[in-house]
């Protein structure tokens, strides 16, 4: 056994990758470290998802402490900024989303009760301290959590966003697994479950399909 270097490592990714990226995008409603999304970044492009839509004081590329954790992926994962995260919530709405909140309330779900309908699924990330805010809470349309075990009632946001992102890219990988639609050793094929929900424009850019989702 031997550990694969760099080069090799990013082969195998690309083997197995999808032609679009997985129909999941995170809304990060005011993280106040900069570190924090820089290593949101780093997770997004290593789990392929849509997209990072950046609100209110969260810090923007080009950042020295962003481009620090983010190690460069602020180059490769799509991003766009709002001022106001209610309005990147209506915008995304407006574009086929569902709009999914990570938050432990008295109404949250476990993450991986999502079902096939909700995707494309956007997931609400919130303030280090204060959570997300309550108007986006009152405008989602599901609020998701992460079951917990222990004593200590938080994560760290960014390992939250982590955890949050690949259960979620499992659980589309599972609707594969269940049209048969998996390729090799379990991994994604190349026309994979992303393609159930993005279709080709005639610019090559990559459309949310009508909402609900075509089959």
């Amino acid at each position: 056994m031997r550990k694969l270097v760099a080069e090799e490592r990013i082969a195998r990714w690309r083997r197995y990758r999808p032609q679009k990226r997985f129909p999941i995008a995170a809304i990060l409603d005011n993280i106040r470290s900069a570190y924090n999304v820089g290593s949101m970044f780093r997770t997004a492009e290593c789990a392929y998802i849509a997209e990072l839509v950046l609100c209110g004081i969260t810090a923007r590329p080009p950042h020295r402490k962003v481009e620090k954790t983010a190690l460069g992926t602020t180059q490769l994962v799509p991003w766009r900024y709002f001022s106001d995260t209610m309005e990147a919530v209506q915008v995304l709405k407006a574009e086929g989303w569902t709009i999914a909140a990570l938050e432990i309330t008295d109404e949250s779900i476990p993450i991986q009760s999502v079902k096939r309908s909700h995707f494309p699924l956007a997931l609400v990330i919130g303030n280090e301290v204060t959570g997300v805010d309550d108007r986006v809470l009152a405008a989602a349309d599901m609020v998701l959590e992460i079951p917990q075990f222990g004593e200590k009632e938080s994560l760290n946001v960014a390992v939250a966003f982590g955890i949050a992102v690949y259960l979620l890219v499992e659980k589309l990988r599972s609707f594969a697994e269940e049209v048969g639609d998996l390729g090799e050793v379990g991994q994604m094929s190349p026309v994979g479950i992303a393609d159930k929900f993005f279709v080709e424009r005639g610019d090559g850019n990559a459309r949310l399909r009508n909402h609900p989702q075509e089959t």
